[in-house]
């Protein structure tokens, strides 16, 4: 069963950003994810809370490949220097409907 990511980032500082994104491609890939939307367009159409400046979604072919890519110890400095440089929320969705 897939399972998703949907983060929600805002950079508190940009220096982190360039040494991040090649090796999370790679692991993202590595652990069989693929990013749905990298965006920065997007547009609240209900409720309120803060505006963020990213979402990201990444498809997972299961909870322990996102887990996986979660607890890589080459994932650990990059994870570190994204929470440090911004703020962020991460929510893993698994792929189900539990309403029909």
């Amino acid at each position: 069963m897939s399972y998703y990511s949907v983060l929600a980032v805002t950079p508190t500082n940009e220096d982190w950003i360039p040494d991040y994104i090649g090796p999370a491609n790679a692991l993202v890939a590595q652990y069989g994810g693929q990013y749905l939307a990298r965006t920065a367009t997007h547009e609240r159409v209900e409720g309120e809370g803060e505006d963020v400046a990213l979402r990201i979604v990444i498809q997972w072919p299961s909870r322990e490949a996102a887990i996986g890519f979660m607890n890589d110890p080459n994932y650990a400095p990059h994870l570190q220097a994204r929470t440090a440089g911004s703020i962020s929320h991460h929510v893993l969705i698994e792929g189900k409907d539990d309403l029909a």
